[in-house]
């Protein structure tokens, strides 16, 4: 294994200096400039808090807003794979109609304002799709064990409605996203492997299937990874339509505690550790995906 040595230049010296000097002039602007009164030992019990009547530590409202943060990232993102996947095989399709509506979708969705389209969504779409199939029943779900299960994987019962279309709207507009990507990996692949695939007897399916989808799913997985990690921060849209997330509930805690500083530190902070932790599993996936990749 070789090891490359780093070198340290008179620029990134430099540099160095002046990000510093920056954050030293910050620092003196927020501590010493600014008339406020920070209180940073009132944070921690909105990330835990000790609960009277039973005696356990319990989610505070900012703990809360990460872990819906989390399952709003995560269904949407399951979501948005479903749809990127038939959209980006509509767009490398034969056929002339699905090349269509594929496109038709993502330049549809990439033009819109993500703001524009969460309130599109929730007003006109959602506030009419939801009820028709039933999903406003979930509100009356507030006990039996299907509650729980609710409660673990989605939201509250009573938010049920409403998580469900902040998810889908989420995943409608990163779906374009991966569509995108579905559709370049496809295209990646040599032509060669279509003719060969052809001349075998191959139908179309059948290449996709067993030839080209499995090459192609190993070039976009370091991308669709990626774009896991902009959902995360794409998810704080949502709080424009009252869902309880992590940007949501910094704004309630603001406006209710004015420790707007503490509040927003500690915010950016956790969406920060959360995307790094994210970055750096993608990272080393990608080097996991090089090491199998790499010729004996």
């Amino acid at each position: 294994m070789i090891v490359k040595k780093i070198r340290i230049t008179a620029t990134d010296l430099i540099l160095l200096a002046g990000v510093g000097a920056a954050g030293v002039w910050l620092l003196y602007q927020a501590t010493v400039q600014v008339q406020y009164r920070w209180n940073w030992q009132a944070v921690p019990q909105y990330l835990l808090r000790l609960d009277a009547p039973s005696g356990r530590w319990v989610p505070g409202l900012i703990l809360q807003g990460v872990l819906v943060t989390l399952r709003l990232s995560v269904w949407a993102t399951i979501l948005a794979l479903i749809i990127g996947t038939v959209m980006g095989l509509f767009r490398t399709s034969c056929s002339r109609y699905r090349r269509m509506i594929g496109s038709g979708y993502v330049e549809l969705i990439r033009n819109i304002p993500v703001l524009v389209w969460i309130f599109i969504f929730y007003y006109f779409i959602g506030d009419r799709l939801l009820p028709a199939i039933g999903i406003s029943r979930a509100t009356f779900l507030d006990t039996g064990p299907l509650s729980g299960i609710l409660r673990l994987l989605v939201a509250e019962p009573a938010r049920v409605p409403i998580f469900i279309s902040g998810t889908v709207a989420l995943a409608v507009y990163e779906g374009a996203y991966i569509t995108e990507i579905i559709r370049a990996g496809i295209q990646s692949i040599d032509k060669g492997q279509w003719e060969a695939s052809s001349g075998l007897g191959f139908t179309r399916t059948q290449q996709l299937r067993h030839i080209i989808f499995p090459q192609a799913l190993r070039r976009v997985m370091p991308p669709l990874a990626g774009q896991f990690i902009s959902t995360i921060k794409d998810s704080a849209i949502v709080s424009v339509i009252s869902i309880q997330e992590l940007t949501f509930q910094g704004m309630e805690l603001m406006a209710a505690t004015f420790l707007t500083f503490e509040v927003w530190i500690t915010i950016l902070a956790i969406y920060f550790v959360i995307c790094l932790a994210c970055s750096l599993l993608v990272e080393r996936f990608e080097l996991h995906l090089k090491k199998e990749t790499r010729p004996a």
